[in-house]
């Protein structure tokens, strides 16, 4: 960090700048937290065997804010996740989506490859027989440099099994629609 600060033409010895490194690694320690984490781990404790008429047809957990680093500047991204799955034989504490989301987000990443994560973690977690996660998200890449484009934000979705097909998917996403109206992803 020294260098990036030398190399911009500051002076790294300035009052200012002296604890400067520190507390960016202190930042990144934290950013890149996820990095340490087994998914499969976080998942397994909170997985349980329910009876067919407890399972439910859809579950949605809506409005998980998140925030990533992307791998290409390292600035970051903030958003809202929306993650559904149609339960298998097995269902997954509602707790332990927005701690998936955030372990998967907690590392150096790409808006795209994080929605296939977090889809792949909970499909091979809980045997899921569908799932669908929706990323909202405004990059620093996006608002801060090139074109600038402030009020732009990125959607993408991921989608296993039953969500993938076009019906599941409509009716997960008409329910997660509601959430935009209370302001997405205000970043």
């Amino acid at each position: 960090m020294a260098e990036i600060l030398a190399a911009i033409g500051d002076d790294p010895a300035r009052a200012g700048l002296v604890d400067t490194p520190r507390r960016v690694a202190d930042a990144y320690e934290e950013f890149f937290a996820g990095l340490e984490v087994d998914v499969s781990a976080l998942l397994g404790g909170s997985v349980v065997a329910a009876d067919e008429g407890q399972l439910g047809e859809l579950v949605i957990v809506r409005d998980i804010e998140f925030r990533s680093v992307c791998e290409h500047h390292l600035l970051p991204f903030l958003g809202v996740a929306h993650v559904a799955y149609v339960p298998g034989t097995q269902i997954v504490g509602l707790g332990k989506i927005p701690g998936l989301v955030d372990a998967l987000a907690s590392r150096p990443q790409l808006q795209e490859r994080l929605g296939e994560e977090i889809a792949e973690a909970l499909q091979s977690g809980v045997r899921a027989a569908g799932v669908l996660v929706v990323l909202d998200a405004v990059h620093g890449c996006v608002t801060s440099r090139g074109s600038r484009q402030t009020h732009s934000s990125t959607v993408t979705i991921a989608s296993r099994g039953v969500l993938s097909e076009p019906a599941g998917r409509a009716e997960a996403i008409a329910l997660i629609a509601p959430s935009a109206s209370r302001g997405g992803a205000e970043a």
